[in-house]
């Protein structure tokens, strides 16, 4: 009988010629365990999405009841399912009034297909601008977007009238015209390896779109829900968006995303012609129980309240500043950068021999990705640092 590890690259795509292919069997908040019993501490929360850590019982109680009352029963938007209405409802009273009505999807790319297309039908213009070293998703719509030339050209042709900008530059606002439906943009840049903008580019930029009647998509999949101090990025920035895109840390481990925009703007779906936006499984009963629940968590256990003690004591702990070149942090958003990918990726190998998961930057290769869930302990914080700064004393 062939393996599990034989039939994995046997018969599931591979992404990378070399896929990390580690064989876990189980994870509980923030350790995972390999089949030989092996734990290793996560930082990276499964890429921004295990903000409340693995498999909480709370999130996973949520998903069991909703499983056994019921699952998918219609196409999205037809049926009145108290789980999406709790969801949505919960949501509107998080954000600002002109966000109060969700269109639920799988994913963060199916999220920013939707924004996409609900920008332009709503506009009635176009073309989209957003930024260079953005991530996006890798859908065509997604992929036409993101800030990276190298992705994109071996996909080509994609979406017409796209342009770039350079994240932060007051200078690259003038290539926002009317002829602009949407910016799509990140409270911060996280591909890019954790880049902010100032505040007196926020206001800027709110100011321009104003002029030019153009909307401001701001994608909060990687942002969303406690990981920059928040419940959002954008309420960090001073930044009033027109349409938000979630995912992510959305769901507590569950696929759901959602594009969340005003009632008036959403309604555009409905008309001209009917069921101008459609999917199966976007709004998925159980999914929505599991992002329900996972909201509950963030507020009931105040998580978002220790995340300014908890990115110090990153901040404080790690040292080796000879071999550090930037340590640029938003919340539990870190990135260490170092001299060259080969540094970095020689750190990374070390730290998953013992038992530390990290990453790079895809955008950003030379920085090291340090992303926690929110319910990290102090005492957690203390064992990755060390045997962080252990690897970084070998080099």
């Amino acid at each position: 009988m062939s393996s599990t590890r034989h039939l994995f690259f046997e018969h599931c795509a591979q992404t990378s010629p070399m896929p990390l292919a580690i064989e876990i069997n189980r994870a509980k908040g923030l350790h995972l365990f390999d089949v030989n019993g092996k734990s290793y501490l996560d930082l990276i929360s499964g890429i921004s999405v295990s903000n409340v850590g693995h498999c909480h019982p709370k999130v996973v109680a949520a998903v069991q009841k909703q499983a056994e009352t019921f699952m998918h029963l219609m196409v999205y938007g037809e049926y009145i399912q108290s789980p999406q209405v709790k969801l949505a409802e919960k949501l509107a009273s998080l954000l600002p009034e002109n966000l109060s009505c969700t269109y639920f999807t799988n994913s963060g790319s199916e999220a920013i297909e939707g924004a996409i297309k609900l920008a332009r039908k709503y506009s009635q213009k176009s073309e989209i601008i957003s930024c260079h070293n953005s991530y996006h998703g890798s859908t065509l719509g997604a992929l036409s977007i993101i800030g990276d030339d190298e992705y994109r050209s071996h996909f080509e042709p994609l979406l017409p009238n796209t342009k770039r900008i350079r994240h932060g530059s007051m200078e690259d606002l003038s290539l926002i015209t009317h002829k602009t439906a949407a910016v799509v943009i990140e409270a911060i840049q996280a591909e890019a390896g954790i880049l902010s903008a100032s505040k007196e580019y926020w206001k800027a930029l709110q100011q321009k779109c104003k002029e030019t009647q153009t909307l401001i998509v701001c994608d909060e999949i990687q942002t969303g829900f406690g990981r920059t101090g928040t419940m959002f990025g954008f309420q960090n920035v001073g930044l009033l968006p027109d349409i938000i895109t979630i995912a992510k840390g959305f769901g507590g481990g569950m696929p759901i995303g959602a594009f969340i925009s005003s009632k008036e703007i959403m309604q555009t779906f409905s008309i001209h012609p009917i069921l101008g936006h459609m999917t199966t499984f976007g709004g998925h009963p159980v999914c929505c129980a599991a992002a329900l629940a996972t909201i509950e968590v963030i507020e009931n256990e105040k998580l978002i309240n220790d995340i300014p003690i908890k990115a110090e004591a990153f901040r404080a702990l790690i040292q080796h500043p000879s071999l550090i070149k930037d340590f640029r942090q938003e919340g539990l958003m870190m990135a260490i950068e170092f001299e060259s990918f080969e540094i970095n990726k020689k750190i990374i190998d070390l730290c998953l021999e013992n038992g530390i998961i990290t990453d790079w930057f895809l955008f950003n290769s030379k920085s090291m990705r340090i992303g926690p869930p929110l319910v990290i302990t102090m005492e957690e914080i203390e064992e990755a640092c060390s045997v962080i700064n252990r690897v970084l004393k070998q080099l």
